[in-house]
């Protein structure tokens, strides 16, 4: 496929292990700047791209729009196999791979569209950080049943790195931190740590979401 591509996205989101998937692909693309929390004019920057008004969002050269952070990732690396950021359909590590990109996804980023707006489930501005307490919780706690469940090599799913790995360094820095995640996934910290000192990413990091002072809180 040749052209380039367009993320729809925001420094620090969830366009963050697209732009690292397409950085390692070596593929031109292009960002466009989009916080739809924001609400206003950067909410209607995606109309017409995702009615469901969020990022991330990938345009490809073809002209297709393809939204869901999970799918995005999947789509990007089967359609460019030679790198190896996914098992191949036919390897054993295929079905963990599908299980815990869509366990990410569903279980644990799919949380902070309430945590970034209680509001959006419960009324009364008093209640809102009980919710966001909870519900961070919960997301340790998801990160503890993962941690549980797997056995890394150098990565996640063993001696190449994945997508999964991008995703899960991206989500695991978002609230309660990755200092909790650490305490709740010791299992997967030295690996995590790997894909965040891998020299193919550091400008990535840097630009998009740099390790500043007290980053880990």
């Amino acid at each position: 496929m040749t052209g380039t591509f367009v993320v729809y996205g925001a420094a620090g989101s969830g366009s963050v292990p697209i732009e690292a998937a397409l950085s390692l692909l070596e593929l031109p693309y292009r960002v466009e700047e989009c916080a739809p929390w924001e609400g206003g004019q950067e909410a209607s920057k995606l109309v017409g791209i995702n009615p469901m008004l969020q990022v991330p969002a990938l345009a490809l050269p073809t002209g297709d729009v393809i939204s869901e952070s999970a799918a995005i990732l999947i789509w990007l690396a089967d359609t460019y196999p030679e790198a190896r950021l996914a098992p191949a359909l036919t390897e054993a590590a295929r079905p963990a791979f599908l299980r815990w990109m869509t366990y990410v996804s569903s279980a644990i980023y799919a949380l902070y569209w309430i945590t970034d707006n209680p509001s959006r489930i419960i009324e009364g501005a008093e209640h809102h950080a009980a919710v966001k307490s909870r519900l961070f919780d919960r997301i340790a706690h998801c990160w503890e049943l993962m941690e549980m469940q797997l056995r890394p090599g150098r990565y996640l799913l063993g001696e190449d790195l994945s997508v999964l790995d991008l995703y899960v360094a991206t989500a695991s820095r978002w609230s309660p931190g990755r200092r909790r995640f650490y305490e709740v996934a010791p299992g997967l910290a030295e690996t995590i740590r790997r894909v965040d000192a891998d020299p193919r990413l550091t400008a990535i990091w840097a630009e998009r979401f740099p390790f500043t002072r007290g980053w880990e809180r």
